[in-house]
């Protein structure tokens, strides 16, 4: 079948939601000609994503309504000022959201050629399928500068319209090095991987800690895939092709990335009952800070919003279900001279203690699986010294 060529304000009718392709290569091309088309057109509601870099050209004032499926850096200063809303939402409900509540009419996306001269998507995969599944009109920008590494169909041609071309890359994920307390840290979570583990980790200083840490081979299923990977993989310690949804590194990764098989949807990735079988999985994840009961805040504070849900909690218990397996979360005892062992949390609880089986920090770290509750405040306590 062949393609329809359209513009993006023709698609636009009051009452519509659109869905905007998020991650490293979202489609910022045309943001602005959505956000001016909106206004115009009036009545129009946004769902956005991931979004690691500030979108200068998203002007939410533009639209009826802007929400986003996972509060990301580039989203904190409209976070925090009202004009987008950040629902509390795991990345494993996206799909189910999608097809309800917040059910798209359009969804606009990266396309990437594929060799066959189908198109696919680049970069990400995560909740798009779940938009078009939905029914959604797909509205593609054709970029042939990204890695194809997509597990999956093309994107169908019948509800396919392509509303513009870029050779833009995608935006570059950079990462300071980790400092001498954060390799310590990598150090002590690396020595609780058992062999032949499937490993979680985020992007950041942390998860390079870990991931140059690692002395075994281990195989990656994670939600986000750092560029660390390719050193681990330089190094002969990565076992197989990676289960991942989002890219989150810059050119090195891209390239490693191209032709291989990586990215599946979020039904996939994310669904507890795929990753607590088989090898077991140890989901490494941080904290802005926790309590003595090992409840999770990664969200932000009264005065900040620093990022949202994602798939902190979906990894997080499925790893306290993977027999073998843990649910780890690292993290330093102070942040910018602040405990971050609080008596109360600033925000609500992302992820509950229960989910947790092992705090660690640059200190030691804290076994708290079978430990009732009185147990697990003296446990966590004493690992950042308190009585």
């Amino acid at each position: 079948m062949s393609r329809r060529i359209g513009d993006l304000a023709g698609l636009l009718r009051p009452g519509h939601r659109v869905a905007f392709g998020d991650g490293i290569g979202m489609p910022s091309e045309v943001l602005a000609e959505l956000a001016e088309a909106a206004c115009a057109v009036g009545d129009v509601r946004l769902v956005l994503g991931w979004s690691p870099h500030p979108a200068k050209e998203l002007a939410p004032g533009s639209f009826a309504d802007v929400r986003t499926l996972m509060g990301g850096w580039g989203l904190r200063a409209h976070v925090e000022s009202g004009a987008v809303h950040a629902p509390p939402v795991r990345l494993s409900a996206a799909p189910a959201l999608l097809a309800g509540p917040w059910r798209p009419d359009i969804v606009v996306v990266t396309a990437v050629p594929r060799p066959d001269g189908s198109l696919g998507l680049g970069t990400e995969v995560a909740w798009l399928p779940a938009a078009v599944a939905a029914g959604a009109t797909i509205a593609a920008v054709v970029n042939a500068n990204r890695p194809s590494c997509e597990v999956g169909p093309p994107l169908p041609d019948e509800n396919l319209v392509i509303v513009g071309e870029s050779d833009q890359p995608a935006i570059a994920l950079e990462f300071p090095e980790p400092d001498e307390r954060q390799r310590v840290l990598g150090e002590r979570v690396a020595e609780l991987i058992p062999d032949g583990a499937r490993l979680q980790v985020g992007p950041g200083a942390l998860g390079t800690a870990v991931l140059d840490a690692i002395d075994t081979p281990i195989a990656m299923d994670s939600g986000l895939l750092p560029e660390s990977v390719v050193d681990l993989d330089s190094r002969g310690l990565l076992a197989g092709d990676p289960v991942t949804t989002y890219l989150a590194g810059g050119p090195r990764l891209w390239d490693w990335a191209d032709g291989r098989r990586l990215l599946h949807p979020v039904s996939y990735t994310h669904d507890g009952t795929r990753l607590s079988t088989g090898a077991p999985l140890v989901a490494v994840n941080t904290a802005l800070e926790v309590d003595d009961q090992g409840q999770v805040n990664v969200e932000g504070f009264p005065s900040a919003a620093v990022g949202g849900v994602g798939g902190h909690g979906d990894y997080a218990v499925s790893a306290t279900r993977s027999v073998g397996g843990l649910s780890i979360i690292a993290l330093l005892t102070d942040h910018r001279g602040r405990s971050t062992l609080v008596d109360r949390l600033s925000a609500p609880v992302s992820t509950p203690g229960h989910d947790v089986d092992v705090l660690v920090t640059e200190r030691g770290s804290a076994d708290l699986r079978g430990l009732d509750r009185n147990e697990r405040a003296r446990a966590i306590r004493a690992l950042w010294g308190h009585r």
